[in-house]
């Protein structure tokens, strides 16, 4: 009797420490999953990870263009242009295409610096500084070279003045001039025959431009062509006095077809240049694109940088009479652009009617 009470009770306490072992394996399965995570290895939420510092691109490399840019460019290389500027401040949109606001932040930082010429072209001096910036050798304050916004004016003619009147392919017309107090800071007389010996301020070109016509005339002298420049820059209040003479003597709308109202005339922006020859009596008249030289004008300038402006059968969309003497710089890009397609600048930078 005793013996199998002695059973039943180590029968009973077997069987309590397997239940008990049993639900301590349980309770050890279910413990990872219950058990909140230890701050030492704490996994962050997809949430969590959006709300931290992005170190990584707080430190990364910013890698600028290698080649030359300018406006109506497109690209990787415009793009690398963008991120750069946006790095340093700007607030551009990184569309890979060299617009009028990738121009004016281009502008706005050259005028920030005495050593570069303000164009609105990315070059390889823009370059440098650019580098120096996003090293902050140089600092820079966004807008204080040329605002971003500006009220918007007009001439006396109801012509709406331009806003970014340094930009090397600025566009100077009939609808667009330039400000009343715009005088180019970087004006310089080129070495090239005048066919006057006074230092008249219409000997001046822009420095960029100065350049590209002396190695023009040069080439030109080795083809035994007798090249000179006859009127360069010309200021705001001059080019008043001479429509006004112009008007005075022809009627106004009739000198509009060959005479610019003040603001509306390139030589303003010291980029273009007047040139003529012995053959035609240093003269500027149609004859001269008949001569050697105006023929040689007509198929060489580009190579230099320079456009015949008022090509002949364009005069719908120039709104100006032909004139095979005018030369305006717009750089070797633009230039072999326009003179191979027989174009204007209009058509070239989309701003026909």
């Amino acid at each position: 009797m005793f013996n199998k009470k002695k059973s039943s009770i180590l029968f009973l306490i077997v069987t309590i420490l397997g239940l008990l072992s049993a639900c301590s394996a349980f309770d050890q399965t279910k413990q990872p999953e219950e058990q909140a995570p230890s701050d030492f290895d704490e996994t962050p939420t997809k949430e969590e990870k959006l709300k931290e510092p992005n170190h990584k691109q707080e430190e990364q490399t910013v890698t600028l263009p290698a080649d030359s840019l300018q406006k109506k460019d497109t690209g990787e290389q415009v793009l690398q242009l963008q991120i750069a500027l946006n790095y340093i401040g700007y607030e551009l949109s990184e569309n890979g295409e060299y617009d009028a606001a990738t121009t004016w932040a281009i502008t706005d930082f050259q005028l920030q610096h005495d050593s570069l010429l303000s164009s609105g072209i990315y070059d390889e001096q823009t370059k440098s500084a650019l580098n120096d910036a996003i090293n902050n050798t140089i600092k820079i304050v966004v807008g204080s070279g040329l605002p971003q916004t500006v009220e918007p004016a007009f001439t006396n003619a109801g012509t709406e003045v331009i806003a970014n009147p340094y930009e090397q392919l600025a566009l100077i017309n009939k609808e667009h001039a330039l400000p009343a107090d715009y005088v180019p800071e970087d004006l310089v007389i080129p070495d090239v025959p005048f066919p006057f010996e006074e230092d008249l301020p219409k000997k001046q070109m822009r420095k960029v431009a100065a350049n590209s016509l002396e190695s023009l005339f040069a080439a030109a002298q080795e083809e035994g062509l007798e090249l000179f420049a006859q009127s360069g820059y010309r200021s705001y209040d001059r080019q008043d006095v001479i429509f006004a003479s112009n008007a005075l003597e022809h009627g106004e709308e009739e000198a509009n077809t060959f005479s610019s109202r003040p603001g509306e005339s390139e030589h303003q922006t010291g980029l273009a240049m007047d040139v003529t020859s012995p053959e035609v009596n240093f003269k500027l008249v149609f004859e001269f694109g008949d001569t050697k030289e105006g023929q040689w004008i007509q198929e060489n300038a580009a190579e230099y940088g320079f456009i015949i402006r008022f090509p002949e059968g364009k005069e719908e969309i120039t709104r100006y009479t032909y004139e095979p003497w005018h030369l305006r710089y717009v750089g070797k890009k633009a230039a072999k652009e326009i003179m191979s397609q027989n174009i204007t600048l209009e058509e070239y930078l989309g701003a026909t009617e």
